[in-house]
């Protein structure tokens, strides 16, 4: 059986200076992840603004950080592009993953395809990502089109799995 591993994708204070969908609660829902998995996986997003070591690079002060937690900075929405995070993955013997963090429409989504046709078994945490509303669609559309859209994948033999913080750390305390 793969480790309990939750990816956090582009929580960062520099991603956040727009505003996001329910910042607090999802932060709560990532937390609760972080809580009940071995391995914990930040992806952080590079550009001119949010560079290593400055604030904005910062992951939220709210998250918890766990000891041992892992840190991969990306410069695309893919996570995987030009990044260790396959690697890292290979390293930690997973074959499955949880995901959540920003943006929904952005770097969580083509993260989640990205990792489904590599083969990984993805979890999408449905109320443990966010974004921000777009011209034609709110925050909260593009939350559940998303996760409508993931639940439904066409990956035969890898179907994305879609479910809450809370009944994902209610199968991982079952299986442990």
């Amino acid at each position: 059986m793969s480790a309990r591993i939750v990816i956090v994708v582009d929580m960062q204070n520099g991603v956040f200076t727009t505003p996001r969908f329910d910042r607090a609660g999802r932060t709560a829902a990532i937390n609760q992840l972080i809580s009940a998995a071995e391995h914990t996986i930040f992806i952080q997003h590079l550009d001119a603004d949010m560079q290593p070591g400055n604030e904005a690079w910062q992951i939220l002060p709210e998250l918890h950080q766990p000891p041992g937690a892992h840190y991969v900075n990306k410069e695309a929405c893919d996570s995987f592009w030009n990044t260790e995070l396959d690697e890292l993955l290979q390293q930690l013997n997973a074959t499955s993953f949880v995901i959540c963090g920003c943006a929904t429409d952005y770097c969580v989504d083509t993260t989640i395809k990205v990792g489904n046709s590599k083969g990984y078994a993805v979890c999408v945490a449905s109320d443990a990502h966010t974004t921000a509303h777009r011209r034609w669609a709110t925050a909260e559309q593009l939350i559940e089109q998303h996760n409508e859209v993931w639940a439904n994948l066409i990956m035969p033999g890898n179907t994305v799995q879609v479910a809450s913080s809370a009944e994902i750390v209610r199968g991982w305390r079952a299986a442990a």
